[in-house]
Parts: structure tokens; C-alpha cells; sequence
């Protein structure tokens, strides 16, 4: 790990009893980094693609693990390879910016470098670094916003040019819950520069109402777990509405002993969703059942400390049989916000994030050109 001019990881507040050893925790850093590009990209797995949402989850598990050069090389690397839309390609192969292989432009995808940025600046507090990023994250925040809807919700994405490049404005719930986090961290940045965006306040604001209020906005993916939590991970469901939620499908989604299944009822459980829901979990104030699932999904962690994608129960089998950086970053994150890491806990946790300005009504707010 010297590409970048890296010390040793400190992996101290990684450790987890049941989860993650120190030496076990340095392995899972070790193995993200040996992945990454020395061009600060991060792709799935070398051969595989590379999606902006992702990468930037596996940078901030950088951060986490005291890895905050390499986690810089990651956002560059955004910086340097954005559209002049403000946007980014869905994928690129093997995180070569040259080759994307999925020309089309997720709004949760682009909004997510937000939430990266503002992790990194409260891990270094390196202010160089935050005016560097601050147009990058000023120019996707606008892209997203182009597509909100005057419900509040965001359209999932712009098609690639090839396809026509037209705005498709069906909105998902798991999509704009991740967009209402990376908005709010958006915000924080621009009031730590003092520079108010009063739209970005009211987007949030409108968006958050959405979520909360109104579920015919959004495309019915209730399959899928990731729409059972991300409303309470993204922090647009809080306190005893977010309780409600996460009880309500327990036991559709959550399989004992094995973790969480991505859809119903597949008899699959996947490592990225079970940690996610580890994480809505303790932003709930469970951390008990957050650690048992947490622990749960050991059985999907490899030798050389990353961790499978799934594994299908009924089959007794790992499937797909790829070993991803975001699975391994999802956990890292997890355990960093168990323990009390500030910068992912603020991130997450959402007490000291802006909360955007709430509707006085419900007739929604205007679209934007």
C-alpha cells in the first residue's frame, strides 16, 4: 500500500469482537487498496467495471482505515474525469475513464461524491482539499437537481446521447433516500464554506416530504430490501417512523444466522445489504442487533479479507463468485460508525447535518430547466 505515500492503516477503531480483528481489518484495507488503480480508481474488481457510486463507497472506507491518500486519489479521480454536465457514466471498465460501457447518468450515482467529499474533509480536516472538490460537487448536485420533479422526487437518470440523452423522470425510493443523504452533506459543505444554496435547502426539503409522505411518487420495488431500509439509512425517516418501517419486513428480508436477502423471496442473502441495514440499524440506536447481523455474515469474508458478494442458502453456494470492494466497504463503514469513528458517524448519523427546508404544502416545488 505505497503508491500513494501511505503510512500503515489504523485500524484500531475497526475492530470488532465477532466481526473484525485488527489484523483482520488491516487485511480488508489491504485487499480494497490492492484493487485501486494508480489512478486513484476503484473498481469492483480489477476486470470489472467501475460505477461512481461504489468507488466512492470503498474511498470512504479508505478514510475510515486511516488510508486518507489513497481515499484522495479516489476523488480525484472523479474531479478529473467528470462530464461537463456535472454528471458521471454509469460504468466504466476497469475504471478506465476512456472505456465507459454504460453511457447513461444515474442522478443517485452522481450525487453520491457529495457524501465522500464531506466524509473525507471531517476525517483530514484538509481545507486545500474541500476547495478543490467544491466544484465538482457544486456541478453534480446541479445535474441531480435538473431532474427532480415538482413532487420532489428525482428521476432515476439521463440516457446515454446514443438513446437519445432524454431525462427519465420515474424516481426510486432507494435512489432518492441516497440522494437526500448525499444533499444534505452537499449542504454542509457549503455552509462550512459559506456559500447558502437556498435551492439545494428547499430540494431537500421537498425531496425529504416525498419519502416520508408520499410512496405513489416512486417505482413499486418493494422486492427489494434495499427500499425496505435506504429511507432510514439516507436519514429521510427517522425515530419511531423509522422503528415502524425497519419491524414491519423484518422478517421478510432478514434470514437468521446468514444475513440479508437483496430481494424476496430469493433465497439469497448479499454482504453490501446486510451491512447497509447494520448501519440503518445503528443510526436507529441499535447497535446490539446492528453487531449480530454484522456477524451473521463472516461466512461471506475470504482469505484474503474481502468478502463475497452472496451466497445462495438453498444452494449451500456462493453466488455470484466475485469478491467486491464495495461489499468490503460496506462492512468497514459499518464497523467504523459502531466504533465512533466522527466522520462516519456524522455522515450517517445525520444529527449535525442540514436538514433542508420542509414544504408548506404538498403541491410540490419547480421543476428547474
Amino acid at each position: 500500500m505505497t503508491p500513494f505515500g501511505q503510512g500503515p492503516s489504523s485500524t484500531e477503531r475497526l475492530v470488532l469482537p465477532g466481526v473484525l480483528t485488527a489484523d483482520e481489518a488491516a487485511r480488508t484495507v489491504a485487499g480494497i487498496a490492492a484493487v485501486q488503480r494508480p489512478d486513484g480508481a476503484i473498481p469492483w474488481f480489477r476486470g470489472h467495471h467501475l460505477d461512481p457510486w461504489d468507488h466512492v463507497e470503498a474511498a470512504m472506507a479508505l478514510d475510515a482505515a486511516g488510508e486518507h491518500a489513497r481515499a484522495e486519489a479516489a476523488y480525484r479521480w472523479l474531479a478529473d474525469h467528470q462530464n461537463p454536465d456535472g454528471s458521471w457514466y454509469a460504468a466504466y471498465a476497469d475504471g478506465d475513464a476512456d472505456e465507459p460501457t454504460d453511457r447513461s447518468r444515474e442522478t443517485n450515482f452522481v450525487a453520491y461524491v457529495a457524501v465522500g467529499v464531506w466524509h473525507h474533509y471531517l476525517s483530514t480536516g484538509d481545507d486545500a482539499f474541500l476547495d478543490h472538490m467544491w466544484p465538482t460537487v457544486f456541478a453534480a448536485v446541479e445535474f441531480v437537481l435538473r431532474l427532480q420533479q415538482p413532487g420532489g422526487q428525482i428521476g432515476w437518470k439521463r440516457e446515454a446521447e446514443e438513446n437519445g440523452g432524454r431525462d427519465v423522470t420515474d424516481a426510486l425510493l432507494t435512489g432518492c433516500s441516497s440522494i437526500h443523504q448525499a444533499l444534505r452533506c452537499a449542504l454542509a459543505i457549503a455552509e462550512h464554506r459559506e456559500e447558502p444554496q437556498p435551492d439545494w435547502e428547499l430540494a431537500v426539503g421537498l425531496l425529504g416530504h416525498a419519502i416520508r409522505h408520499h410512496p405513489e411518487r416512486f417505482l413499486d420495488k418493494g422486492r427489494y430490501s434495499m427500499d425496505w431500509y435506504y429511507p432510514v439509512l439516507g436519514g429521510a425517516v427517522t425515530g419511531a417512523a423509522a422503528k415502524e418501517r425497519i419491524e414491519a419486513r423484518w422478517d421478510d428480508f432478514v434470514v437468521p444466522g446468514l444475513g440479508v436477502r437483496c430481494v424476496v423471496p430469493n433465497p439469497w442473502v448479499t454482504g453490501g445489504e446486510s451491512c447497509e441495514l447494520a448501519l440503518a440499524l445503528w443510526v436507529m440506536g441499535e447497535s446490539d442487533r446492528a453487531v449480530e447481523i454484522l456477524q451473521w455474515i463472516q461466512h461471506l469474508r475470504a482469505e484474503n479479507g474481502l468478502y463475497w458478494t452472496g451466497y445462495v442458502f438453498e444452494d449451500e453456494a456462493v453466488w455470484p463468485e466475485e469478491l467486491t470492494t464495495w461489499t468490503a466497504g460496506s462492512l468497514l463503514l459499518a464497523v467504523a460508525a459502531l466504533g465512533g469513528h466522527d466522520a462516519t458517524a456524522t455522515v450517517f448519523g445525520g444529527d449535525h447535518l442540514p436538514a433542508g427546508l420542509e414544504p408548506d404544502c404538498t403541491c410540490g416545488g419547480p421543476a428547474r430547466a
